[in-house]
């Protein structure tokens, strides 16, 4: 079983940053697949950022140059940078867990967070 607890949301004015945090539990924090998703009022869960066990990296096509997701496995903490952002990056982000590699399903990811408000002003 992972719990995992996102911090470091809040208001932000447009071009500003903000660094999401995620701090799991459990021992195997390492071996997983950890992803972020957001979800804005009316639509539906997206894809952000995910990394693998090793390190890979893969964005969606809309934060990538902006956004940039790592890991800190001595931490179980998996953060997500937030530059340059954008009234449309306006959302609820989650952070996930998986023990496979479909990075970019949300059906895929066994473990949530409860998410953390993010809200960029223009």
């Amino acid at each position: 079983q992972v719990q995992l607890v996102e911090s470091g949301g809040g208001l932000v004015q447009a071009g500003g940053s903000l660094r999401l945090s995620c701090a799991a539990s459990g021992r195997t924090f390492s071996t997983y697949t950890m992803g972020w998703f957001r979800q804005a009022p009316g639509n539906e869960r997206e894809f952000v950022a995910a990394i693998s066990w090793s390190g890979v990296t893969l964005y969606a096509d809309s934060v990538k140059g902006r956004f940039t997701i790592s890991r800190d496995n001595a931490k179980n903490t998996v953060y997500l940078q937030l530059d340059s952002l954008k009234p449309e990056d306006t959302a609820v982000y989650y952070c996930a867990a998986q023990d496979g590699n479909y990075y970019y399903t949300a059906a895929h990811y066994r473990y949530w967070g409860q998410g953390t408000q993010v809200t960029v002003s223009s």
